[in-house]
């Protein structure tokens, strides 16, 4: 796919990391590149210690690569970057915080007034269905509602950039599936109000979720990670329910999972997507 740089939110060129251990040196990641673009929505697939993980701290800035570098928005990464929201699998919320003191936690930790963002607050959780739910403690909200208060805390100060480690890996299947709409509608909706979305980069071992999601999704090898083919995405948008049940859909799972199991190299499946039918 064509990218011109000026389009690149991030970019890896290169990227290696290799760990110092006790019993020697641990290659994670080799020789990543990648770029995406402003607004796009990415999901890494890959098994499990193939350093999706790693390669998202990279992108934050909160892991020094060994080899190569990365860019985000233009700027060199060498230390953690204050202009992203990051969402991990545990909600991590403070249980002896109310859900609104929260999401404006990060307002606190950045040195701003909180009191200046909580009208920001009242609408993220109204955005989410959490409308009613500020004065309760976390221990009080089922598990899908505190992802949902997690996600609100991710967004409260606007990131342009959006990283999320598996968020929905711990949430039943019911629950999941509703999440992945709602992080969709939320995606959108920044389009709606202010002409861009954010760019969304999202971990996940499940690849009907990441095909759901995606723009494109990024096949990473066994460990040390590297991109084994990136896959795009050509579902039309706003997806819903129904485009899980469609041939498409399931043509790119497959394709994705034949990738994953070495049932097809990448080289291999993405020439045959790229195939007339």
């Amino acid at each position: 796919m064509d990218m011109r740089v000026e389009d690149s939110s991030i970019e890896l060129d290169r990227v290696g990391m290799t760990y110092e251990t006790g019993s020697g040196p641990v290659e994670a990641l080799r020789d990543i590149t990648l770029k995406v673009r402003q607004g796009e929505f990415v999901s890494l697939v890959g098994p499990s210690g193939c350093g999706k993980s790693t390669l998202m701290r990279v992108v934050a800035g909160l892991r020094p690569v060994t080899a190569g570098s990365v860019v985000v928005d233009g700027q060199a990464v060498t230390r953690p970057i204050p202009r992203i929201g990051m969402v991990f699998q545990a909600a991590v919320l403070l249980k002896w915080r109310t859900i609104l003191d929260n999401v404006l936690l990060p307002a606190e930790l950045a040195g701003l007034r909180p009191s200046h963002y909580r009208e920001r607050a009242f609408e993220l959780l109204r955005l989410v269905g959490l409308d009613g739910f500020e004065r309760k403690h976390p221990g009080e909200l089922s598990g899908g509602m505190q992802q949902r208060a997690s996600l609100c805390r991710a967004l409260l100060l606007d990131p342009p950039l959006l990283l999320m480690d598996e968020p929905f890996g711990a949430l039943d299947a019911m629950t999941r599936d509703d999440m992945n709409l709602e992080l969709l509608r939320i995606w959108g909706e920044a389009e709606n109000k202010c002409g861009t979305r954010k760019t969304i980069v999202f971990v996940t071992h499940s690849i009907p979720e990441a095909v759901f999601l995606s723009d494109r999704v990024v096949v990473m090898s066994p460990r040390p990670g590297s991109i084994a083919t990136i896959v795009d995405i050509k579902l039309p948008r706003p997806r819903t329910v129904e485009t899980r049940a469609t041939a498409e859909f399931g043509q790119y799972a497959l394709d994705i999972y034949d990738v994953l199991t070495g049932r097809k190299s990448g080289t291999k499946a993405a020439a045959e997507r790229r195939a007339p039918v």
